[in-house]
C-alpha cells in the first residue's frame, strides 16, 4: 500500500490576505512565503465563513459552518461528540501532533492565563488530537511570562526570554524530524497554530530586529478608512476610540513586524522539512483564520464580511500532485478545507460535513464548485450580546450581506470596487444580481437549518448556561465531560 501524504497545516492568527509581497504588499518582508506561494496552489478567493478566532478553529476541524457546530461567539467549550479532523487522521493511522493556539476548550469570558481555562486535558476535548500536544487556549503575549503552553498536566511551561513562534517553530522541526524517521514509516500530521500577528502590536512584543524593519515606514490610512463607526452594527472590538484611531499607524508597524517574524519561522520550517527527507510526500498548507480591519469601514478587528476580515491568503503545496498557480475561480471557504484534505489523502470524511471536496482544484481541474460562501455572524465576538448579527455570501465579483438589527442589505462588486465603499443594494441595475446572491444565502441558510437568530436565543437554546455548547442548528450533540 502506498503510503498516505504526510499534512502540514500551519496558519497565523489575524493575518489579512493582502498582508503579504505575494498578495500584492509592497512595504510586507516576506520572501519565505513569498517563495513558498510560487510552489504553491493559491486559492486567491479564500475566505472564512466566520472571521473570529473559535468559528474557524471549530469549522476546520469539522467542515461545518458556524451555526452547524455550535461555536458561534468565542469562549465557548466545544461539544467534542462530533467527528473532526483529529479524529480522521487518528483512525488512519497518521502520527498526530498539535503545537499552538486551540481556543475551543475555555468557557469563561476572561480569566485567560488560569490553567482551567488554558489547559486541554488528553481526552475527547482534544478532538481526535492523540499523538504529540503543546498547546494552550489562547493568549495574545509572545514572551514568558505570560506566554506559556500545555502538555500532559496543568503547569504551565515557559519560554523566558524566547519569542513563542520561535519555540513553536523548533518545536514543529523536531517532531517533523522524528515523524519522518518513524520505524513505523506512518505518515504525520503536524497543525501549527501561531499566534502572531494577532494584538498587541507593540515593541514589547516582537523580536527588536523585526521592529525596526518598520519603525520608520509609513502606513497610511485606507481609501475605506471611516472617522466614525458603523454604530447600530459593531460590537466593543470593533470600536475605536480617538487614542486608538490615533495609534494605526504604530499598531500596522508592529503588525507588519509580526508577519516578517513569522515569515522568518515559516522559512525555517520549510529548510527543516526539504532536509527531513519528507517534503515530495507532504501536503503544505499556509493561511490565517481571519483578517483585521484597522480603521477600514470604521471599524477594528474582525468579524464582518468586509474583505479586511474576511479573505485569507491560503497557499497549498505537494510536490508532483498540486501544480503551481492561482486558483481565483473557485471560491474555497474554511468547511471546504477538511474535505479537500482528505480528498487529497484518500481520506473518507463525515456525513455531517457541510463543504465541498474541492480536491480537483488543487490539482489544477476543474469540476464542482460553490457557488457562494456562505459566512455568519451570530452576535458579539465574546459576549452574549444582541444587535450585532449578520449573514453574507460572497462570490468571485460580489459581496451581499443583511444584518439582523434592521435588515440593512449592502452589495458590493469588488471587482469595480475592491474597498467597497459603495453600496448597490439599491441600484437597480444590480437588481438580478442581489436577487441571485440572496436566494443563493437563502438556500445554504435552509440547508442547515440557520435561522438567524438573536445571539441570546444561541445562549438560551445551545448551552448549558455555563458556555458550553449542547446542540445546534443541526445536532444535538449531548452534555459535555468535564
Amino acid at each position: 500500500m502506498t503510503k498516505r501524504p504526510n499534512i502540514l497545516y500551519v496558519f497565523a492568527d489575524q493575518l489579512r490576505y493582502d498582508a503579504l509581497g505575494c498578495t500584492g504588499s509592497t512595504k510586507a518582508q516576506t520572501p519565505n512565503i513569498d517563495r513558498f506561494a510560487r510552489e504553491a496552489a493559491s486559492f486567491s478567493n479564500a475566505v472564512v465563513n466566520t472571521p473570529v478566532c473559535t468559528a474557524y478553529r471549530a469549522s476546520l476541524l469539522t467542515g461545518k459552518h458556524t451555526t452547524s457546530h455550535g461555536m458561534v461567539i468565542n469562549e465557548l467549550r466545544m461539544n467534542p461528540n462530533q467527528r473532526c479532523l483529529g479524529h480522521m487522521l487518528t483512525d488512519a493511522g497518521y502520527n498526530t501532533a498539535y503545537i499552538g493556539k486551540w481556543h475551543l476548550y475555555a468557557n469563561e469570558l476572561g480569566s485567560h492565563y488560569e490553567p482551567r481555562n488554558s489547559f486541554v486535558p488528553r481526552g475527547p476535548h482534544r478532538l481526535g488530537f492523540d499523538g504529540e500536544w503543546k498547546a494552550f487556549n489562547f493568549h495574545h503575549e509572545n514572551f514568558s511570562p505570560p506566554a506559556y503552553y500545555h502538555e500532559e498536566t496543568p503547569d504551565k511551561i515557559e519560554h523566558p526570554g524566547e519569542y513563542e513562534p520561535t519555540v513553536q517553530t523548533d518545536q514543529a522541526i523536531d517532531f517533523v524530524r522524528r515523524a519522518a524517521r518513524d520505524p513505523d514509516g506512518r505518515p504525520f500530521s503536524l497543525v501549527l497554530s501561531y499566534g502572531p500577528p494577532h494584538d498587541p502590536w507593540g515593541p514589547d512584543n516582537v523580536p527588536e530586529r523585526f521592529w525596526r524593519m518598520f519603525s520608520d515606514v509609513d502606513f497610511p490610512n485606507p481609501p475605506n478608512y471611516r472617522d466614525t463607526d458603523d454604530a447600530p452594527y459593531r460590537d466593543r472590538w470593533a470600536s475605536l476610540s480617538d487614542a486608538e484611531r490615533a495609534e494605526l499607524a504604530s499598531w500596522r508597524r508592529g503588525y507588519h513586524a509580526q508577519v516578517a517574524s513569522l515569515d522568518a519561522e515559516f522559512g525555517r520550517l520549510m529548510a527543516a522539512l526539504e532536509g527531513s527527507g519528507e517534503a515530495e510526500n507532504t501536503i503544505v498548507v499556509f493561511t490565517s483564520d481571519h483578517g483585521e480591519m484597522f480603521g477600514a469601514q470604521g471599524r477594528r478587528a474582525k468579524l464582518i464580511f468586509y474583505e479586511e476580515a474576511a479573505r485569507v491568503p491560503y497557499f497549498m503545496r505537494w510536490s508532483g500532485q498540486i501544480p503551481a498557480g492561482s486558483r481565483p475561480d473557485v471560491c474555497l471557504s474554511t468547511v471546504d478545507i477538511l474535505p479537500t484534505l482528505a480528498g487529497l489523502a484518500g481520506l473518507p470524511v463525515a456525513d455531517d460535513v457541510e463543504g465541498m471536496d474541492l480536491s480537483h482544484w488543487a490539482r489544477g481541474e476543474t469540476g464542482p464548485e460553490p457557488e457562494v460562501a456562505l459566512m455568519q455572524g451570530c452576535g458579539a465576538t465574546a459576549r452574549w450580546q444582541d444587535g450585532h448579527e449578520w449573514r453574507a455570501v460572497r462570490d468571485k465579483r460580489y459581496t451581499y450581506g443583511v444584518f439582523r438589527v434592521d435588515g440593512k442589505e449592502l452589495l458590493f462588486d469588488r471587482l469595480i470596487d475592491p474597498y467597497q465603499q459603495t453600496n448597490l443594494a439599491a441600484d437597480p441595475a444590480l437588481a438580478g444580481e442581489k436577487i441571485r446572491l440572496k436566494a443563493a444565502m437563502e438556500r445554504w441558510m435552509a440547508r442547515i437549518n440557520d435561522s438567524f437568530e438573536a445571539s441570546s436565543w444561541y445562549r438560551d437554546h445551545w448551552t448549558d448556561g455555563d458556555r458550553r455548547i449542547l446542540r445546534s442548528a443541526t445536532a444535538e450533540f449531548g452534555p459535555q465531560a468535564d
